[in-house]
């Protein structure tokens, strides 16, 4: 196997050598996926149990019902009939959009402790508190929407720590020429979450218990509990701290990334609050939320109202579109890392992913606001493709913090969550105010915007987003002047020492560089 001019051959040796499918960095990466999925179902249980919950005497709007090609579904207000809740359209944006109101306090705060702390205990916690919020949800829905809205705040806080606690330790777990694969994977259980949380949400609607929407809070919410255990017992924050990982693997890891031991005491906060590597990934993830945020809120809402599906139906084809971002967020995880390693450099790979998520999204959108329930597979297909493409990100953006600042990834995902956790405030709301008719035209409007926030983010990252790891996140370390090779250089093992002169002379792998 060649290596890529951005690995040595000391590193490749080691790669070779050191387990991989069976080893703990991939370990991790199987357990936080699948924790991923148990997160992310309780994070958009909302949108399919609220279709569920409020009481609709206009399953299908006048417009659409006029329409002579358009049938709409004998059984399309079957699991609609029970119903509980009177809220209006402003209402039910209200609560999809409360989530984000503790979300987006949680991202530097989370960053900030899994650096200090580690990130096993943020998110082992904070996932814990949400998913008992979550089984708390039916009973305070027949108290008071007030209750529901504090409880989805309380739910964005605590399980708003995935992403940052979660960049945080790949930045001492995932090797430079692995980190595509390895988020991938991790990132692809929130797609995952999607897929399983509208299949189940929208069987367990129509036929649960509880009247049905309320069985869906009470499975989310236990099946998080009970994943949280394997959690906690086989998950640790870094190689140095893992009990049982191979020297093969640990020195592997070790020397292509620094020891991960010491824990983040300082922060350069002036040189990250000037960073254009930082402002170019926030954009795009701002861009890149806008789309996934109404995508996930809006589109059982969308195929109910405009396409007339069925509850059933409904849950089935609202997962659709997530299957396919599952697939292309492997596969284009797998890919990157093989072309970055043989082929091209990070920059080319990392910014031809994140403009083809773009466009390609920004393309099949447009065409889904032309479809009516006519034609309504077609809207499905568009969506799928269209999601499918946004897949790609997790090579593109989403990576690219590790990238340039591996020491510091947790801290800026955070502000870059903080930021692009606006969309997700406002797009529900959006939404709710551009279609207060459900009509195909007023859903179009929605999908125009999606696609102009697309193609705004491709040209951000296209043309100014960066990948050398930046000066001021290359980590200092201590020098013993005792110990000196024949040239009179340190000698450092594993890019490490412990007492001694201070050093500048660092490479973004924190091996030593002669002054």
């Amino acid at each position: 196997m060649g290596t890529s001019s951005e690995e040595t051959i000391e590193e490749s040796e080691l790669r070779e050598n050191a387990p991989c499918l069976l080893s703990k960095r991939w370990l991790l990466a199987y357990i936080s996926s699948i924790s991923f999925i148990f997160v992310y179902a309780v994070r958009t249980d909302i949108s399919v149990a609220i279709v569920c919950m409020v009481i609709d005497n206009n399953t299908a709007s006048s417009a659409n019902v006029s329409d002579p090609m358009c049938v709409p579904n004998a059984n399309v207000s079957r699991g609609y009939d029970r119903a509980e809740f009177t809220w209006n359209k402003g209402e039910q944006s209200g609560i999809l959009s409360a989530f984000y109101y503790g979300y987006i306090f949680a991202q530097i705060p989370a960053g900030w402790l899994a650096g200090r702390f580690g990130g096993k205990y943020v998110l082992g916690i904070g996932w814990t508190i949400g998913a008992i919020a979550t089984m708390l949800t039916p009973v305070g829905a027949r108290e008071s929407i007030y209750i529901v809205y504090a409880l989805r705040v309380l739910i964005g806080f605590f399980t708003g720590v995935s992403y940052p606690a979660m960049q945080s330790m790949w930045g001492k777990w995932a090797p430079p020429m692995e980190r595509s694969k390895l988020l991938s994977l991790t990132f692809s259980g929130a797609f995952v979450g999607n897929i399983l949380t509208f299949i189940i949400s929208g069987y367990l609607c129509a036929e649960g218990f509880d009247n049905g929407w309320g069985s869906i809070f009470y499975v989310v919410g236990a099946a998080n509990l009970l994943w949280m255990i394997v959690w906690f017992v086989f998950v640790a924050d870094s190689p140095s701290a893992h009990s049982s990982i191979t020297d093969e693997e640990r020195d592997y890891i070790v020397k292509s990334i620094g020891d991960s031991t010491k824990p983040v005491t300082s922060t350069p906060w002036r040189e990250i609050a000037t960073s254009r590597p930082l402002y170019v990934c926030v954009l795009s993830h701002v861009c890149f939320n806008w789309l996934l945020y109404t995508i996930m809120a809006e589109v059982p809402s969308f195929l109910k109202e405009v396409l007339l599906y069925d509850v059933k139906s409904n849950g089935l084809l609202s997962s659709a579109p997530f299957m396919a971002m599952s697939v292309t967020s492997l596969g284009g995880g797998q890919i990157a890392d093989f072309l970055r390693r043989h082929y091209l450099s990070t920059k080319v790979t990392r910014r031809g992913a994140q403009a083809l998520a773009f466009l390609g999204a920004s393309g099949c959108l447009l065409g889904t606001g032309f479809v009516s329930c006519s034609n309504r597979y077609v809207g499905v297909v568009l969506l799928c493709v269209a999601v499918g493409f946004m897949g790609l990100c997790n090579s593109g953006f989403m990576v690219n913090v590790v990238d340039f600042a591996p020491r510091y990834a947790g801290i800026l995902f955070g502000i870059s969550n903080l930021f692009a956790t606006v969309p997700g405030m406002t797009a529900p709301l959006a939404v709710g105010a551009l279609t207060p008719n459900n009509t195909q035209g007023e859903w179009r409007t929605v999908f125009y915007i999606c696609a102009g926030f697309g193609l705004v983010g491709a040209f951000i990252f296209t043309f100014f987003s960066e990948f050398e790891v930046q000066p001021w996140a290359r980590e200092n370390v201590k020098v013993d002047i005792d110990v000196l090779d024949m040239d009179g250089k340190p000698k450092v093992e594993n890019g490490d020492a412990s007492s001694g002169v201070h050093n500048e002379g660092f490479t973004e792998n924190g091996k030593i560089e002669s002054p």
